[in-house]
């Protein structure tokens, strides 16, 4: 595998990662109401989400859901179902005053947002059929195990560090107070983003 080839998929990634979609939409949220501590948490999440898909389309996980369309069809939906029940709860609970701690804003536990975090990303298969498309032209079928591991912490580096960066610019204290004072309607919006998102994915 040549180092310009390595280079395209380090970059078409990361390129993909900054798009916005539900992960985006969760990690700003988070880094408004928990806090830059457990939103760094959250990023390290979405890393360990991409690990999964890339991995799993190394694995040939992207041609099985060619060979089994249904398989492919039952993930979207099941995941498409997860996004909409949290945009759902960001609804329900966008009334209700956010509780503020006087040291920060730590209701969630650095372990709980990573879960929520990993399978906020796992909710979405598509990410294991960009991962084989960009695969197939780019990475030959003789890569060596330690080229391959080099691409995957890549990927893993790409989701977190840039999900690192939006929860630190979101977690300052400006927009913080711009979301207490308009937060029935910013969550609102934020529910209706994460329910498009998964009716997107579950029909898409």
């Amino acid at each position: 595998m040549t180092a310009g080839a390595f280079l395209s998929i380090a970059v078409i990634h990361l390129l993909a990662a900054m798009s916005p979609g539900p992960s985006f939409v969760v990690c700003i949220r988070t880094a408004i109401t928990e806090g830059f501590r457990t939103s760094v948490a959250l990023a390290v999440g979405f890393g360990l989400g991409a690990v999964l898909w890339a991995s799993a389309a190394l694995a040939g996980l992207a041609l099985l859901f060619e060979l089994v369309p249904s398989l492919f069809t039952a993930l979207k939906l099941i995941g498409g179902a997860f996004l909409v029940w949290i945009g759902i709860q960001m609804w329900r609970h966008a009334k209700e005053p956010l509780d503020m701690a006087q040291d920060g804003l730590a209701r969630m536990t650095p372990r709980r947002a990573l879960r929520y975090g990993f399978l906020t990303f796992a909710a979405n298969p598509k990410p294991a059929v960009f991962f084989g498309a960009v695969f197939v032209g780019l990475v030959p079928a003789d890569a060596p195990i330690p080229t391959l591991a080099g691409l995957i912490a890549v990927i893993f580096l790409n989701e977190t560090l840039w999900y690192i960066l939006v929860a630190r610019l979101f977690s300052l204290s400006r927009p913080r107070s711009l979301y207490l004072r308009a937060k029935a309607w910013i969550d609102r919006c934020f529910g209706t983003l994460m329910g498009i998102f998964g009716l997107k994915i579950a029909l898409g």
